[in-house]
């Protein structure tokens, strides 16, 4: 089962505001930027993304239903910072995994503790 929901609130009040100026910068962390749906509203989370060749993983440690992944997904993709860099994504993609080959050995350890095996996929658009 992915983490609580009421984590979620605790994360967007204290984790996220101390994570979001590092999470850009640091290896396996990106801050995901993406527009509200309904609001407009430019946000940014603290997320854990890998990158897989031309695609980047993000383990939906929350389950689906987050409000982050429901916007990249009505717009069609986001911008994450990774390593103090922005790229553009496109194609979001959601996928279940339950063996998570998608991310790093020791992640998959984690998840699997945490019995998380949904993924969203997104690309570089070409």
């Amino acid at each position: 089962m992915p983490l609580p929901h009421w984590l979620t609130r605790v994360n967007l009040v204290v984790t996220n505001r101390i994570t979001r100026p590092i999470a850009g910068r640091l290896p396996w962390f990106g801050l995901l930027e993406q527009v509200g749906r309904r609001s407009g509203t430019v946000r940014r989370t603290p997320i854990n993304i890998f990158r897989r060749g031309d695609r980047y993983v993000i383990a939906l440690t929350y389950g689906p239903d987050v409000q982050w992944l429901k916007n990249v997904l009505a717009a069609g993709g986001c911008r994450v910072c990774m390593q103090g860099r922005w790229v553009s994504l496109t194609a979001p993609r959601r996928f279940r995994d339950p063996r998570r080959r998608e991310v790093p050995w020791i992640v998959r350890q984690a998840l699997w503790i945490l019995n998380v095996s949904e993924f969203l996929e997104l690309r570089r658009p070409t």
